[in-house]
């Protein structure tokens, strides 16, 4: 079975940039998406064999990745609810490696 799981449209306007292609096809990747309540649209991506975690946001600029380093990003001014989400996906990308 090869049907998707989950398709996400993009919200953001074109020149907001063209938003991540993103797959699950590598186990060595973890994947987070989060949508607040005004549309604004946040993907994570953490690569284990790397240990490098990245954010990519609509309305920061789909081109533009933020590095991500222990829950945290810096040049972004994130809400609560979006800072809760991050630290929360960096606790399941990493948890295997923290136990």
């Amino acid at each position: 079975m090869n049907n998707p799981l989950l398709l996400i449209t993009n919200k953001h306007v074109e020149n907001c940039g063209t938003p991540p292609s993103i797959t699950n096809e590598d186990p060595d990747k973890y994947l987070g998406y989060f949508e607040n309540i005004h549309g604004e649209q946040w993907i994570f991506i953490y690569d284990r064999k790397s240990k490098n975690a990245k954010l990519y946001g609509g309305d920061v600029g789909w081109d533009n990745a933020f590095e991500v380093q222990n829950g945290q990003v810096k040049g972004l001014i994130l809400d609560e609810v979006e800072k809760m989400w991050l630290e929360t996906c960096w606790k399941a990308s990493n948890y295997f490696s923290e136990s």
